[in-house]
């Protein structure tokens, strides 16, 4: 994704929301898609990382865990 940032708790926008999107297309994440990076969301990613052996900050949503999700999922 162009313009493509590195996404932590307390962050929000459109981003965030095709990256809850995608934790929902692998059940990692039931709550709202509304664009806000809240604890859920970290913690998904987390999961998300430990699952797939990625090496990044827990719960931050990185260029390798952004560069996994994606390949496997669609887009939002």
């Amino acid at each position: 994704m162009s313009g493509a940032r590195v996404l932590s708790t307390g962050s929000h926008g459109g981003q965030v929301k095709d990256l809850q999107r995608r934790l929902t297309q692998l059940n990692l994440y039931t709550g709202p898609v509304d664009g806000s990076y809240s604890t859920d969301v970290a913690d998904a990613v987390h999961r998300y990382q430990v699952a797939r052996g990625i090496d990044e900050d827990a719960g931050v949503y990185g260029p390798e865990t952004r560069a996994a999700l994606e390949s496997e999922t669609r887009r939002g």
